[in-house]
């Protein structure tokens, strides 16, 4: 089902719907570890899974010789064949991601046309992170620098347009085109004001809704969705939330995603910096005190970050959905 459809019946609906990312496994684990995250997760409904897309890592092997070789490598493959399997067992809608690093225009193009044969009809573009060897993110040499270019490609497609030109008789692709969005400003952003302007670009190139990077106060998110709409983006706006779970995330997140943790959910959890049960605790407490002020707001879709642990938000859903 395509998922702007699914987010604009929530909103006609007045219900809030639950939705949760995935990674697919690491090469050689298989669809078990998979299963197993969305099983006990089905019982809550979910409007669609998403399915994260990782570009190539570096690995360095040593010749007999003694000499360093540098190989490239895919550790996590697979985003587009694990959304197909997914929906095929559990007839829910699933959102594999496309990237620009590393990858050609044409790249992109046989990944949206494998979508497309398999009936996935949804898309998250991003632009991705640099590689682990490059000091600044660096395009394919025949790829996109930026998501609004990669939005482009997909909604040209969707015309029947293609990289090599437009093809005088052809199937039409119905792709639904998301896109990420950052309350606390994009890292890399000159301003706020820039960042927004970039979010419009992005929508005035084809996407139909936004899904926000994770944020621990609420407010932040309110004020840019109002941002949003006085820039004229009039698109669905997403909330991502991921529950804090541990007392290292007070440090890697913020430097991760550049995001904000609360003075008040910082002091609880270095109160019980020790009991690793309790910090736990307290971040779930958090992220359902978010949620359901996210849900009174009107939220179509409150969107879930368990990064491969279901049980992160196993008690979040029982709570709030």
């Amino acid at each position: 089902m395509n998922v702007t459809d699914i987010i604009n019946r929530a909103l006609e609906e007045r219900k809030t719907r639950f939705a949760f990312e995935l990674l697919p496994p690491l090469k050689g684990d298989g669809m078990g570890g998979v299963f197993g995250a969305i099983d006990p997760l089905m019982e809550f409904d979910p409007a669609y899974i998403n399915i994260t897309f990782h570009r190539e890592g570096i690995k360095q092997t040593q010749r007999p010789d003694g000499g360093i070789e540098w190989h490239v490598v895919r550790r996590r493959p697979g985003t587009v064949g694990i959304s197909a399997a997914i929906e095929k067992r559990y007839g829910v809608t699933t959102v594999p991601h496309l990237i620009c690093g590393g990858l050609s225009k044409y790249d992109i193009e046989d990944a949206l046309i494998d979508m497309d044969f398999l009936g996935l009809h949804n898309v998250l573009a991003l632009r991705g992170d640099k590689s682990q060897n490059e000091r600044h993110f660096m395009p394919h040499p025949q790829g996109h620098a930026h998501a609004v270019d990669l939005v482009r490609q997909i909604a040209a497609m969707n015309r029947g347009e293609f990289v090599d030109g437009e093809v005088e008789v052809c199937h039409h692709s119905k792709f639904s085109i998301g896109v990420a969005g950052y309350p606390e400003t994009h890292q890399e952003a000159a301003s706020p004001e820039s960042d927004i302007a970039f979010l419009k670009a992005k929508v005035d190139a084809g996407a139909s809704y936004v899904v926000t990077q994770l944020f621990y106060d609420n407010a932040r998110f309110f004020d840019f969705v109002q941002r949003c709409r006085e820039a004229g983006i009039t698109v669905p706006i997403i909330p991502g939330i991921k529950p804090l779970s541990t007392v290292r995330h007070l440090t890697l997140l913020p430097q991760t995603f550049g995001c904000h943790i609360p003075w008040e959910l910082e002091r609880e959890v270095l109160a019980h910096r020790d009991d690793a049960k309790a910090v736990r605790r307290i971040g779930t407490e958090w992220a359902i005190a978010q949620s359901r002020e996210l849900k009174q707001a009107g939220v179509p879709v409150l969107h879930y970050y368990p990064m491969g642990k279901a049980e992160n938000i196993i008690e979040i859903a029982r709570t709030i959905f």
